[in-house]
């Protein structure tokens, strides 16, 4: 398959990311040999060249063969509309990660909100705006967000934010304990759900088997605001590291997580306890 033939030249040839992916995995589990850890990492390096993939068939699928491949309760979901209140989606990046913006729409009472980084490429970029909009996702750039998701706060909406990399900065960020080391976490998830008082979901979603996946909505609080200022990050990174336990592979490891070190003298007043 061309999958795997990818598989082979960027990960024996290119060698994108090897190190920084080891090096995670070594924080994560330190528990398991290299073997163990190299196993995980091949097979993360598999599932991240069939998300590529699997994105670039996303322009054309269909809603019905996307339905066979994704699945899920999205009757939690649906269950929270008549509350009145609208919803925050804390996510991780779990593969596939795009299959939300093509099935949560046409299955979700809610608007479905989602974010994004803008490309460089303003061809790519297009594209991938078309492919994610297409069944009617609202798209807000992660540049403009604070003025734009102004116009969607009064009505309902579901927000959908993947919640778990590094922050901008280390100094504006809660300190919690993710795998085995203190870690920087985002203040705008948890200071947005207390604002608009949202009740809090965790979305997780997983792969079952090549080109399957199925995703699955677990309530965390429809009180958000009766939390101790911190206390939300560190019950997310609880549910994105148990997660990630799950199924190791599923996880996007080549991202330089771990690049900021706690320091008591820096970092000691945002450290959630």
């Amino acid at each position: 398959m061309i999958a795997d033939g990818l598989y082979v030249l960027v990960f024996y040839f290119f060698g994108y990311r090897k190190k920084v992916v080891l090096q995670n995995l070594a924080i994560a589990f330190p528990e398991k040999s290299e073997k163990e850890r190299m196993r995980i990492a091949k097979d993360f390096y598999h599932n991240f060249i069939d998300t590529i993939l699997e994105t670039i068939k996303m322009i054309s699928i269909s809603n019905k063969e996307a339905d066979k491949r994704l699945v899920g309760n999205i009757e939690v979901l649906n269950a929270l509309y008549d509350s009145g209140k609208n919803v925050q989606l804390l996510a991780g990046h779990f593969f596939n990660w795009e299959f939300l913006n093509h099935w949560i729409p046409r299955h979700s009472k809610f608007p479905f909100v989602g974010v994004y980084q803008p490309l460089s490429n303003k061809v790519v970029g297009k594209i991938m705006y078309d492919m994610r909009a297409k069944n009617g996702t609202i798209l807000i750039p992660t540049n403009h967000f604070k003025n734009q998701f102004r116009n969607y706060v009064k009505d309902r909406y579901a927000l959908g934010l993947a919640a778990d990399q590094n922050p901008p900065s280390d100094l504006k960020a809660h300190w919690v304990p993710f795998f085995n080391r203190l870690t920087p976490f985002i203040l705008g998830p948890e200071k947005g759900a207390k604002l608009n008082d949202t009740h809090v979901v965790f979305c997780h979603f997983y792969k079952v088997k090549r080109g399957y996946f199925e995703i699955r909505f677990d309530l965390i609080t429809s009180d958000p605001r009766s939390f101790k200022d911190g206390e939300l990050t560190k019950i997310f990174a609880q549910f994105v590291e148990k997660a990630v336990k799950l199924k190791p592979a599923n996880y996007l490891w080549s991202h330089r997580r771990w690049k900021f070190e706690y320091d008591e003298s820096k970092h000691g007043h945002l450290l959630v306890k």
